[in-house]
């Protein structure tokens, strides 16, 4: 199943994806899709209701309502820093021989489509296309990479918005150059692990204003998502519904010469196979 919310911030019902153009409403099965949701198995939960209205043609039309985050704001979201080889040497930093952990404020959360809003200060705002994971049971100290499977309940796209000069020059944790408002654009959809053969080989893309800035592949992760997940779990709790950003391919606007930072009025879109596109429009500070 391909799982999204639609509606406008704050209001976003739950919903399941029956094509490109419609969705089967699903607010009066399930509050959300949240850690209650997810803890409950509500995936499996859902699946014949989904199945059952678009049998029955009990479907809407998405036209131009807004879509939301596939989840809503979880406990935490965490990053990983590094997780690709040629990512880290466009930074001119060492591969990790252990995933570097960060996290991000998680009211970063926004919509695929929403704008994204440069924060004051900045100076160096970057992109990042990312695999995301979506957490489905509570996981600690997972006995295996394998037991990962279990305890994940999908995938979905992000956009790690990243504020350099916040990050690496201003001294401290990255969390400082993560956590602007609306610097984690997630979705469209979440999709569901059967939906997907192999994660660790999907394509993965980034464009700003129609130039290629990022042409890459999951299967080129130094750190695949199910060892990740194991790794997180011997370090701290996962919740229901938590969110992991795996880590970018090269193509950040860090790694050119000369940089390129993002300016309001710019566009981004950026997209993983099988996963859905996003949108934003780079907006100024407040």
């Amino acid at each position: 199943m391909k799982l999204l919310r639609i509606g406008e911030t704050g209001a976003e019902k739950p919903a399941a994806l029956v094509d490109e153009d419609t969705y089967v409403d699903l607010s009066d099965v399930v509050a959300d899709f949240d850690e209650a949701f997810f803890g409950t198995d509500g995936i499996e939960r859902i699946r014949p209701v989904v199945a059952h209205r678009t049998a029955a043609g009990r479907t809407q039309a998405i036209g131009t309502q807004r879509i939301g985050a596939p989840i809503a704001r979880p406990h935490q979201i965490i990053c990983v820093g590094l997780n690709f080889s040629d990512h880290a040497a466009e930074t001119g930093q060492a591969v990790p021989s252990e995933p570097i952990l960060f996290t991000k404020s998680p009211n970063t959360l926004v919509g695929p489509y929403d704008d994204v809003r440069i924060p004051r200060g900045a100076t160096k705002t970057d992109w990042e296309v990312e695999l995301g994971i979506v957490i489905g049971k509570r996981a600690s100290y997972l006995d295996s990479v394998e037991a990962a499977r279990d305890v994940i309940a999908g995938w979905t796209l992000v956009n790690d918005v990243s504020e350099r000069a916040f990050q690496m020059e201003r001294n401290g944790q990255w969390l400082k150059g993560k956590s602007a408002e609306t610097f984690n654009p997630a979705g469209p959809w979440l999709v569901t692990q059967d939906e997907i053969d192999d994660v660790r080989s999907l394509e993965m893309w980034l464009d700003v204003n129609g130039t290629r800035r990022q042409n890459g592949s999951t299967a080129t992760m130094i750190f695949d998502p199910f060892f990740i997940v194991h790794y997180i779990s011997q370090f701290m709790v996962l919740e229901p519904g938590d969110l992991i950003n795996t880590g970018t391919p090269p193509g950040v606007g860090m790694g050119f010469t000369p940089q390129v930072w993002l300016n309001a009025g710019d566009v981004m879109e950026l997209g993983i196979e099988g996963l859905g596109r996003q949108r934003q429009n780079v907006v100024a500070h407040r």
